[in-house]
């Protein structure tokens, strides 16, 4: 009569020198304590956990941006970089009005630095140094960089509230992209319109151009979810009010920010489904030129003056 081989005890695949009596519920391979990983029922090898982890697609809004926007890391990444920005204003400045000093909003507001001289929207202008500047001769990196400077502390203190509270909605509703997008397009429609619109020799600056873009996207976006908007209208039409009452405020700044920004949220929120990525991105580009030829056109009218 003949005996039967003996039984070998099972040993986790990753760690042959462990005998285990555990397999996972996905491949049937042996694994050991170190390798188990939870799963809905029974236990997985990291192998099959890292395989289900990439053929899982991740989270998307409703208007197909990710849920990272959630975090709202490019709305604190905004005002980092306006806080810094202001600070190096400060910085630069030698009179020392730059913080509370001033003209406008009872003296409150600062006045203009070096910084703001350099990077503020201005269609062309004779320096005391006696050098001529501005957009018309050829200083494009205005229309960006005026979106990020401010005429003082309380203004830019007035503006980054309001950031941080309509961005962090937007941007958890439309994802960091497509968040980003919104912002420096308002803020670009903003500071076309003010070269467009403004003295070619007045300098105007502020993140109120993007703020107000952020206005129109949020009552745009609720409205789209089907959620009550009867909150936001008073505050928006609270802002008109003080654009065209308050010295000093740009007012093509802030309309040409409110249109623009409205315009690329209707993209946003209303792009078909099937083919949502694409019809926002070419939404956003027909826009961007659309912007930069009314500033082309802008120019060749200065220039030709």
């Amino acid at each position: 009569m003949s005996e039967s081989p003996p039984t070998t005890t099972p040993v986790c695949y990753r760690h042959p020198g462990r005998e285990t009596y555990v397999r996972c519920t996905r491949c049937d391979r042996p694994i050991c304590p170190d390798c188990m990983r939870d799963a809905s029922v029974g236990f997985q090898c990291p192998e099959c956990v890292e395989e289900g982890r990439r053929s899982v697609r991740p989270a998307r809004t409703a208007f197909g941006g990710g849920a990272a926007g959630r975090r709202g890391l490019v709305t604190k990444a905004l005002i980092a970089i306006n806080v810094l920005v202001m600070l190096a204003s400060i910085a630069s400045d030698r009179n020392g009005d730059a913080v509370v000093g001033g003209t406008g909003f009872g003296g409150l507001l600062g006045g203009s630095t070096p910084l703001t001289d350099w990077g503020a929207v201005l269609g062309a202008a004779i320096f005391p140094d006696g050098t001529i500047g501005g957009i018309a001769e050829g200083q494009w990196y205005r229309l960006v960089t005026a979106m990020f400077l401010h005429y003082g502390v309380l203004h830019l203190l007035l503006n980054m509230w309001a950031l941080w509270v309509l961005g962090r909605s937007l941007e958890a509703q439309l994802g960091p992209l497509r968040f980003g997008a919104l912002y420096l397009l308002s803020g670009l429609g903003g500071n076309v319109a003010a070269y467009v619109f403004t003295e070619q020799n007045r300098p105007t600056a502020g993140a109120s151009t993007a703020v107000f873009g952020l206005f129109a996207a949020l009552i745009i976006i609720e409205r789209r979810m089907g959620r009550d908007i009867s909150q936001i209208i008073p505050i928006l039409v609270i802002n008109l009010i003080f654009t065209f009452t308050v010295p000093g405020i740009s007012v093509p700044g802030h309309l040409g920010g409110l249109v623009v920004g409205g315009l690329m949220a209707l993209v946003l929120a209303y792009a078909p489904r099937s083919r949502r990525t694409l019809v926002q991105a070419a939404g956003g580009a027909v826009l961007l030129v659309a912007l930069l030829g009314i500033a082309l056109v802008r120019t060749a009218v200065l220039l030709g003056g």
